[in-house]
């Protein structure tokens, strides 16, 4: 068994696309339309045809009140595996991210650092050790 689909709940697709590929460098792998929305995910430009992120609609109060209180308590909707966290820090705040936390060494050497995704999330980005 293996993990083929995961999602974060966004305020607006078309801006939540923009910023998970223009930005973080994702690559769109499906847009397909369902009813007002779209079925939207992306996917690593390394593994294209690996683990899927959809892109999904907060349209839903219960989506939209979850989503607002881990953002309220600092809690990180998703995590994504980097080289380097702080390469990756330096080059997404070149790109006018905006952090919650700086890279942190946590139990196990663990590097960590949280970004705001600008759709109603923080994203966490970690390196572990090698």
């Amino acid at each position: 068994m293996k993990i083929i689909l995961t999602s974060v709940f966004v305020d607006d697709q078309d801006r939540a696309l923009k910023f998970y590929t223009e930005v973080l460098g994702f690559v769109k792998k499906s847009d397909v339309s369902a009813g007002e929305y779209r079925w939207l995910t992306v996917v690593s430009p390394d593994d294209q045809n690996g683990t899927e992120l959809l892109l999904e609609p907060n349209s839903n109060p219960v989506a939209q009140a979850y989503q607002k209180g881990i953002f309220e308590q600092g809690i990180p909707a998703a995590s994504f595996g980097v080289e380097d966290t702080h390469a990756e820090y330096e080059r997404l705040k070149e790109r006018g991210v905006k952090f919650t936390m700086e890279p942190t060494e946590v139990v196990g050497r663990v590097t960590i650092a949280v970004f705001d995704d600008t759709c109603g999330n923080l994203i966490q980005i970690q390196t572990m050790p090698k």
